[in-house]
């Protein structure tokens, strides 16, 4: 709503996009008087580095098992195995997941979407060396499920363990035709090797909802997608503090449970340095982790299509970025009216507790992002310029702390500085503190946004409306996807109605800072409809405000008018926008079926466009190249930083 932020605390989203973006969990805990309790060693091979894992088993009494305090702290009686995990790795055949639903591409092409780690082919940050690989190896799948007590008695076609109960897992995913074609033929690959899957095709606005589906880890293995960006900023997805857990709120996206001290240190590391080369190191060591726990299958990278009808002038498509970010530039040759489909509807507006493509992709309409993310780099949309040191907008200073005083550890923690915590100095050094001072890189950046940015109702954007947003944002009670941004900032100051500048604590290091520090704004003067002001409303009672989840007020190109749940979305253009009223007067988003209908529809001019995030893949894609292909609509095939796996629950409630 109104202007919106891609910080990573608000965007994993997804952009955190998922398509994003998330049936039943759990089993028994093992009735057994003793815990089987894992330590993962690594061995190292000849070249070209692999790695091999030995599982070493220890049996300890119950009594000095830590006993489950909440729900999900409880070891899941089969996932919790990593023999297991490997197991369900090497019995997938990603190649043949990736031909069921791209089958219009040739093998290499296909074989340019695998994915070994949580980085797609061709990045930056990519690890191609120390990384635990996972090609299709039915037989060493089917030994590791041996290995771990699952064996597969003759004539029978699901594994047991020894007191006779079976290896059956429930899988949850979006009701989404593209993640069921592919999950179909993942589901018989399991099969094959004795594991029974139990699907639950679930809607969207379930498994991405603010609490319900992934949120809730309510499932036991779980497929998604995450929407990579420019910047692979992580954090909330991985880090051990990101574990979301009824104690703090839900919050985090770290939804298999995983912690990996190594792991966690790395990639809090790699996100809190502005040095890239250390960044690709701390990647490394993360990726080398992350693939030899499997924790959550990286499957492949979306190929992406979207489409319009040919009367839509200047559609823009690209890897990185939602094709209505520059939807106020749009044109038709006739008419005044254009039609989006989408077989997904957003579960709320409110991009804080949701972070969806379907969310995403609408919330461009109302709001003003600070930057724009096309082709793997930054480009400044509400921000005057990008925020840059070298621009003098931001500031990187030694500071010398003592102890007391707050800084941001190597774990990406808040904390005072006393004897035993470890941070990063100011020369790049880990190091625990003992006593006296050290010398630390403090982050200051000064955000400056363009002249004339109004609400839709005339009322100019104002320093209170970015106070606002710090304020509701990083309350905890707002129930936001995380908050680990928010604590990593010492003051936020306003210095007029389109500038403020916020310092993070010393060691406090985000590699996009650039790009827009603050946390977006909300219209401070808005009155609700019981009388109250939205400034005086409490964060906890946000989520069930329809100003905010279902009729936010725009300063975007478009105003949102109605939304009839199920139905259709409808926006007009906003005559207060500050790049001028856009040319286009009515958008409409139309809530479609299945894929198959969306793309009928485009071919006989009921929908103007159908995107990446409702197009899929298959014989719908094939159909819309062919019709691009004889000039009845324009059509575009891209790479997508979108990326599908299957993540596996290590807890159980």
């Amino acid at each position: 709503m109104g202007i919106f932020s891609r910080r990573p605390a608000a965007a994993l989203a997804l952009l955190a996009v998922i398509i994003p973006i998330l049936a039943a969990c759990g089993g028994q805990a093992p009735a057994a008087p003793e815990v089987i309790r894992e330590t993962v060693v690594v061995v190292q091979t000849a070249e070209p580095v692999r790695e091999t894992v030995v599982v070493e088993q220890t049996v300890v009494t119950e009594a000095e098992a830590p006993a489950a305090a909440e729900p999900y702290t409880t070891p899941h009686p089969i996932l919790s195995d990593v023999r297991v995990r490997q197991g369900i790795a090497y019995c997938t055949n990603r190649p043949e997941l990736i031909a069921s639903v791209y089958p219009f591409l040739d093998e290499a092409q296909q074989q340019a979407l695998l994915m070994d780690t949580n980085l797609p082919q061709g990045h930056w940050a990519l690890a191609t060396e120390g990384i635990t690989t996972y090609p299709f190896d039915p037989e060493r799948g089917a030994a590791l499920l041996e290995e771990a007590g699952w064996t597969l008695e003759e004539g029978a076609a699901v594994r047991t363990n020894a007191d006779g109960e079976p290896l059956s897992l429930s899988f949850t995913t979006t009701n989404a035709q593209f993640r069921q074609t592919w999950s179909a033929v993942f589901i018989q690959q399991m099969a094959a090797c004795g594991v029974e899957i139990i699907p639950t095709y679930a809607p969207a606005s379930w498994w991405f909802g603010s609490s319900t589906g992934l949120r809730r880890r309510d499932f036991e293995l779980g497929a998604f997608a995450w929407v990579g960006e420019a910047d692979p900023s992580v954090t909330t997805l991985y880090a051990c503090n990101q574990i979301p857990l009824a104690s703090n709120n839900w919050n985090g996206q770290n939804y298999m449970g995983w912690c990996n001290e190594t792991a966690s240190r790395a990639i809090i590391a790699a996100g809190n340095t502005l040095d890239r080369e250390e960044r690709i190191e701390q990647f490394k060591i993360f990726q080398q982790e992350f693939t030899k726990d499997m924790v959550s299958l990286p499957l492949f990278n979306r190929s992406e299509a979207s489409a319009a009808s040919n009367r839509v002038v200047n559609f823009k498509v690209d890897s990185t970025e939602y094709y209505t970010a520059n939807i106020e530039e749009w044109e038709l040759t006739d008419g005044d009216t254009v039609v989006i489909g989408f077989t997904q509807e957003p579960a709320t507006m409110w991009g804080l507790i949701e972070s969806s493509a379907v969310q995403r992709t609408a919330a461009f309409l109302i709001g003003t992002p600070a930057s724009t993310q096309y082709s793997y780099d930054f480009q400044p949309k509400g921000l005057a310029a990008l925020s840059t040191i070298e621009s003098g907008a931001a500031t990187n200073e030694d500071v010398e702390v003592s102890e007391g005083d707050t800084v941001w550890t190597v774990d990406g923690e808040a904390v005072p500085l006393a004897p035993g915590v470890t941070v990063v100095n100011a020369a790049g050094e880990t190091v625990e503190y003992e006593s006296g001072t050290v010398t630390m890189k403090q982050l200051s950046v000064t955000d400056t946004w363009v002249e004339g940015i109004t609400w839709e109702d005339g009322e100019p954007l104002k320093a209170a409306d970015f106070e606002l947003a710090y304020k509701i944002n990083c309350d905890p009670d707002s129930g936001a996807v995380s908050l680990t941004y928010c604590q990593s900032i010492a003051s936020f100051e306003t210095i007029d109605d389109t500038s403020y500048t916020v310092t993070f604590h010393p060691g406090a290091q985000w590699p996009t800072y650039f790009t827009g520090a603050g946390l977006g704004a909300y219209p401070s003067h808005q009155v609700l409809s019981d009388g109250r002001i939205l400034a005086d409303v409490p964060a906890a009672e946000w989520q069930n405000l329809p100003e905010i989840t279902e009729r936010p007020l725009s300063n975007g190109p478009y105003i949102l008018e109605s939304w009839e749940k199920g139905q259709t979305m409808t926006f007009r253009a906003n005559p207060n926008y500050f790049k001028g009223e856009p040319p286009i007067k009515t958008v409409i988003i139309k809530f479609i079926a299945d894929t198959n209908q969306a793309v009928a529809q485009l071919l006989t001019g009921e929908v103007d466009v159908v995107g990446k995030e409702t197009l899929g893949a298959g014989a719908e894609v094939q159909t819309v190249l062919d019709a691009a292909a004889a000039g009845d609509i324009q059509a575009y095939l891209s790479a997508s930083p979108t990326w599908e796996h299957i993540d596996f629950n290590l807890f159980t409630k």
